[in-house]
């Protein structure tokens, strides 16, 4: 049966049925919490023949499980900060970069990290901080690894050299929320570093499990404009390249310069190399991401405590002063927490700062993420005139981000999501594991 039908009241849906109708409908981005809710004898994130990482239901499931996982899941709910007092009195506000204590150009001071790292480092440099000065135990992050070198996979780091084998984006799909309950059973406090949707997740089980508020102690993320879709990166390897996918033992989107070359080096040692618009080429026209990547209302980190973006004039670095770029990421400060951790990193010599940026700055060096703001109302209406869910929203002004947008504006954006769910484009196959 299509998505797009009406359920025959006379058989409800099961719930394998409600938790594969996430996928189906385009919605599912691979964050793994659906198996950390269920647990991984019931839900197993699996690569499916679609390529994706995707739930795949290998035991009973029930209704009260995909009810908890419709309740927390970035694909049916979407989080800005929470009620909580996340946001104190005296912050600023901004109607498309939201709540903030200040926007700041930031790098990791070690050199070597500022190179490795995305863009300055930043990240990187606040995990290697928070676990050296003992304010958590732990990092729960991402990292290279899982079922294929191109994805990324949960991993948690105690030293800073732990947090350093991570540094640079995971362009692929990583599962990094898999592990979160066994995280939380730990009883022990950490920091999350994971994508915005992941951010958002995670503050959506805050409201279920008070466990996540009281040890989560900080919300990091990168400003993020989606991820690739893996068939999209094999393309890119066997066209670009001439190797077959199978055949690649590391992958590395990016790092080492800003934002440094994408490589991967074959099992017989052979290395290759490609530059960063090579592989997403000129302008987000040509990005291959998932359709969830694509009408998100919150590429902006808008439940973290810091978001780290890329700083680059027009959204793209320039070829031709990219070798000279030592990397400077442009920071939002989103919350009191946030800047007390900012602070006390830049005392003990683990991040400098340049520059006080403002909102204006934001949107010259993220155009793509206010655009996608803007629209994120008309596309969602699409959707929904052609049957499909609409996910749940607190604190990201989608009606009021709208406003700004023509009448024929709006009817472009609504209809072309509308053409896209009506022409499939929007749509997965129901989870099977690829043999």
């Amino acid at each position: 049966m299509s998505t797009n039908q009406q359920t025959d009241t006379r058989f409800p849906p099961s719930p394998e049925d409600r938790l594969y109708a996430i996928v189906e409908q385009g919605m599912c981005i691979g964050c793994g919490l659906c198996e950390s809710l269920a647990g991984s004898d019931v839900v197993q994130m699996q690569v499916v023949e679609s390529g994706f990482e995707r739930p795949v239901a290998v035991g009973p499931l029930t209704h009260e499980s995909v009810d908890a996982i419709y309740d927390t899941c970035p694909g049916t709910r979407v989080e800005g900060l929470p009620d909580n007092g996340a946001v104190q009195a005296g912050s600023s506000f901004d109607l498309v970069w939201g709540p903030y204590e200040q926007f700041v150009e930031a790098w990791a001071a070690d050199p070597a990290i500022r190179h490795e790292g995305s863009t300055g480092g930043v990240l990187t440099a606040l995990g290697q901080f928070l676990v050296d000065a003992g304010e958590v135990d732990f990092i729960l992050h991402a990292r290279a690894g899982g079922s294929d070198p191109t994805f990324g996979q949960p991993h948690v780091s105690t030293t800073s050299a732990d947090v350093r084998e991570g540094a640079g984006s995971r362009y692929g799909p990583t599962a990094v929320l898999q592990t979160v309950h066994a995280q939380l059973d730990k009883g022990r406090p950490f920091a999350f570093i994971g994508k915005p949707c992941d951010i958002s997740a995670l503050r959506a089980l805050a409201r279920r499990d008070a466990r996540v508020n009281a040890l989560v102690k900080y919300f990091l993320t990168p400003v993020c404009g989606g991820f690739a879709a893996p068939s999209a990166t094999e393309a890119f390897i066997e066209n670009h390249h001439g190797v077959q996918k199978a055949d690649i033992e590391r992958f590395r989107y990016r790092g080492f310069g800003c934002p440094g070359p994408t490589t991967f080096e074959t099992r017989d040692g052979v290395q290759h190399s490609a530059s960063y618009t090579d592989y997403w080429g000129e302008d987000e026209k040509s990005w291959n991401v998932p359709w969830r990547c694509k009408i998100c209302p919150d590429g902006i980190g808008e439940g973290a405590d810091v978001a780290a973006a890329d700083n680059w004039p027009g959204g793209s670095p320039d070829p031709e002063t990219e070798a000279d770029d030592p990397g400077t990421n442009a920071v939002i400060v989103r919350t009191k927490a946030g800047a007390g951790l900012i602070q006390r990193a830049i005392d003990a010599g683990y991040l400098s700062t340049g520059a006080t940026l403002n909102a204006d700055h934001m949107s010259k060096v993220q155009p793509h993420q206010v655009k996608k703001k803007q629209a994120a109302r008309a596309r969602w209406d699409g959707m929904a005139r052609e049957g499909r869910t609409v996910p749940r929203t607190h604190g990201l002004r989608l009606d009021a981000l709208r406003e700004p947008l023509s009448d024929e504006v709006y009817a472009m954006q609504r209809d072309g999501a509308a053409a896209r769910v009506a022409a499939g484009k929007a749509t997965e196959a129901r989870p099977k594991p690829k043999r």
